[in-house]
């Protein structure tokens, strides 16, 4: 077997690996990411998944919308320049409800739609957006830098003191929101603005996307924040889809590294990362061993450190801590090929809805049921349902006048009760979302040709989210900023001298942000300075 050497490891070529290794390279660091799979992006891919004499149909297998992807990401590593193309939905979200449907978009569309329900929340609605944008603007500040760390020494004390002076410059009432989203539900925080049911929904399915909880549950207004965070295609606020899938962004991404010299390996997954004294000595594969002082893993934390790391290198304390660390969202996933577009009942006559994002979750009752029957059964009598069609937006996915559909479930619970399993229950589910959706728009489930279906486990086995979590661990309160995954190593240093994390069980999370890639990127140069 032999020996390669390289000024850096990337473990995992999911969209955050390959931007911290791009922007080491960029620093003239030898960089090589090793991928367990056969193609780069982890959860960021797209995959052909049904043919016919038609043609192929594509589409994105797990993430499957841009927003979050940060703009200093796209154009540091020219994205766009390397063949990515971001397109607008017409209409971001659409929501059917009982007898009529509620629209949210851009150029004031969500405002007289909101107009169209209640004069009351039409009223409430610039309050409740003058208060998200106060929030978001200030955390905005924080995704692309390292958050103090505990027991760190002068320069985290300092970053401390930066953000606690940011803090300060807040007023009063933007301090009180910030208590409120930080510590409340996401119920409790819509009733204080709005009256109506549906517009509640609206706002309210951003706080249960990847969260098995209710909306009624504390903490849960934070995860309706980290939804708002991001833009598309230059425009604030904004849902997009990336021409060809997510995985166009991903092969943009590794177009990129490429660029600067990174050498990629595929169908190579680490079998353990070797430590002499408390310091990284080497990798192992099944191939080849490398040789490096410095690892970076953009894989799930539980993974490195229970798989990857042998449990003597690392603290007791700190072992407990990743053995309780929290990872499950409670994600059905599941891909269509179409043969026509669905006709909903309850829709408007413009048909640029079917561009959005449909949700079905009429009411926060119908999302507190969904939550309650999962923890209770498995999955929901009643599921919620976010479904894209991109094929309207993009005709490379599907053959002319045929469509693909992703449907985006939640409250499904990766440990089933009793003997079921999810290898014996996945096609009755997927029956299951299938039928609820064809409830809104019969005739859906004879349109289907083929699908694509992965349940919780099958997101744990296909991209190894533990648990089926697509944020790389639970987005509460407790596993944020400083304290993510492990308070003491917020700042993406393990305590392995020269093994760093940079994924999304690092701040500022899950989603195609980019941001763990990038801030990881940043320790490790400021650390290689310092020392070299």
């Amino acid at each position: 077997m032999t020996t390669k050497i390289f000024d850096a490891i990337i473990i995992g070529a999911g969209h955050n690996g390959l931007v911290c290794a791009f922007y080491l390279a960029r620093k003239g660091m030898s960089v090589c990411v090793l991928e367990r799979s056969n193609v780069v992006g982890g959860a960021a891919i797209t995959e052909e998944f049904h043919r016919d004499t038609s043609g192929g149909f594509r589409n994105s297998v797990a993430s499957y919308t841009v927003s979050l992807l940060q703009p200093k990401i796209i154009k540091d590593m020219q994205l766009s320049k390397h063949g990515l193309e971001v397109v607008l939905r017409k209409v971001d979200n659409y929501l059917p409800l009982e007898n009529d449907y509620l629209l949210a978009g851009r150029d004031g569309l969500t405002l007289s739609e909101i107009a169209r329900h209640s004069e009351r929340d039409v009223k409430a609605y610039p309050r409740y957006a003058a208060a998200l944008d106060g929030i978001v603007d200030l955390l905005k500040q924080f995704l692309l830098v390292a958050p103090p760390n505990a027991g760190g020494g002068l320069a985290d004390v300092l970053a401390l003191l930066k953000a606690g002076n940011k803090m300060r410059k807040l007023s009063l009432q933007t301090q009180r929101d910030l208590l409120d989203f930080f510590t409340k539900s996401a119920s409790e925080i819509l009733e204080q603005y709005f009256e109506n049911e549906g517009v509640k929904a609206l706002f309210g399915f951003d706080a249960i996307v990847g969260h098995f909880a209710s909306p009624h549950e504390p903490g849960s207004a934070y995860v309706l924040l980290h939804h708002v965070f991001g833009e598309a295609a230059g425009v604030p606020g904004a849902w997009g889809h990336a021409i060809g899938g997510m995985g166009a962004i991903t092969q943009a991404m590794q177009k990129a590294c490429e660029a600067q010299g990174v050498k990629i390996v595929t169908e190579c997954p680490v079998k353990n990362i070797v430590a002499n004294k408390g310091e990284v000595a080497e990798i192992t594969t099944d191939k080849q061993n490398y040789k490096t002082s410095l690892v970076v893993s953009s894989v799930h934390p539980k993974i490195l450190f229970e798989q990857l790391v042998d449990a003597e290198d690392l603290p007791a304390d700190f072992r407990t801590r990743i053995k309780n660390y929290k990872s499950h969202s409670g994600t059905f996933r599941m891909n269509v090929a179409l043969d026509k577009l669905p006709k909903f009942t309850n829709a408007p006559k413009n048909k640029d809805y079917l561009t959005s994002g449909i949700v079905i979750a009429p009411n926060l009752e119908y999302m507190d049921e969904a939550w309650l029957s999962a923890k209770a059964n498995g999955w929901s009598d009643a599921p919620i349902i976010e479904m894209l069609i991109p094929s309207t937006l993009d005709d490379t996915l599907a053959p002319k006048g045929k469509h693909v559909a992703s449907l985006f479930c939640q409250q499904f619970s990766y440990d089933l009760p009793g003997k079921k399993t999810w290898d014996n229950c996945r096609e009755e589910v997927a029956d299951h979302i299938i039928n609820t959706v064809d409830k809104h728009a019969p005739g859906f489930a004879k349109s289907v040709l083929s699908r694509q279906v992965l349940s919780p486990l099958d997101l744990e086995r296909k991209f190894a989210l533990i648990g089926g979590d697509i944020f790389h661990g639970r987005m509460s309160l407790d596993q944020l900023f400083s304290a993510r995954p492990v308070l003491g190593h917020g700042a993406y240093r393990a305590p392995i001298k020269g093994l760093y994390m940079c994924g999304s069980g690092t701040h500022p999370g899950g989603g195609v942000t980019g941001a763990p890639g990038h801030n990881a990127a940043q320790v490790i140069l400021k650390d290689r300075k310092r020392f070299l």
